[in-house]
């Protein structure tokens, strides 16, 4: 539990319609589990999207999925505030609001080109446009293949801009045992990039240089033995 004389930390995480939402959904309770207060929104094609991947089943209103979520992952009640589409006095509507950094995941194609654009027709459109202009942390993790032309176009503008993108392309060198395993080497990343200590893989090169320590300190406690 977070020291209540310190502020927690804000993560933006928004979801869109693009197939994916087991990603979203991991970072949101990994988020929630490292005691980071959440402002959460989702797009109506994504709550469809969750309905058809998962078996949560999300109320329709604000105020209760809030609460659903909550008590689904176990939050403390000031961690997680859900937004409506349109509420445009949520923090993430504006640059004077909290300078945290927004996640869109999954992040849908359309999305993807709302945002380069500079569309704003709704919160999560106006967070994203947000995000760039006062130049905070975007991470954007698109799951759709193949990609067009436009795609790809719409990624390389938003990436100039500032905005991280990071596919939802889960390597295979941890040797996953599962589709968990897989769905949380992204959001590992995800984590790494927010710089939020995580404990759902180990770094490249960590458990290499755990051993080469290991090695070394047994090595020169023969050393002293003798």
């Amino acid at each position: 539990m977070t020291d209540q004389a310190t502020p927690r930390r804000v993560v933006n995480l928004a979801l869109t319609g693009a197939s994916g939402a087991q990603y979203g959904l991991r970072l949101l309770e990994c988020l929630l589990a490292a005691g980071v207060q959440v402002h959460f929104m989702i797009s109506k094609a994504a709550q469809i999207v969750v309905a058809t991947e998962t078996n949560i089943k999300l109320p329709g209103s604000s105020e209760a999925m809030q609460t659903c979520l909550i008590d689904l992952y176990n939050a403390e009640p000031d961690q997680l505030l859900v937004f409506g589409r349109e509420d445009w006095f949520a923090p993430p509507a504006s640059g004077s609001g909290s300078r945290a950094p927004l996640v869109v995941c999954p992040c849908s194609t359309g999305t993807l080109s709302a945002l380069a654009t500079g569309a704003s027709n709704n919160l999560i459109e106006r967070a994203g446009d947000v995000a760039l202009k006062e130049r905070r942390t975007l991470i954007l993790v698109p799951r759709e293949a193949p990609l067009s032309e436009v795609h790809l176009e719409n990624m390389l503008k938003l990436s100039r801009m500032g905005a991280t993108i990071m596919p939802a392309s889960p390597g295979f060198y941890h040797q996953p045992q599962g589709i968990e395993d897989l769905i949380d080497f992204i959001v590992a990343r995800i984590l790494d990039h927010l710089e939020l200590d995580q404990q759902l893989m180990p770094r490249w090169g960590e458990r290499r240089t755990q051993r080469r320590l290991e090695q070394a300190a047994s090595a020169e406690s023969h050393k002293t033995d003798g």
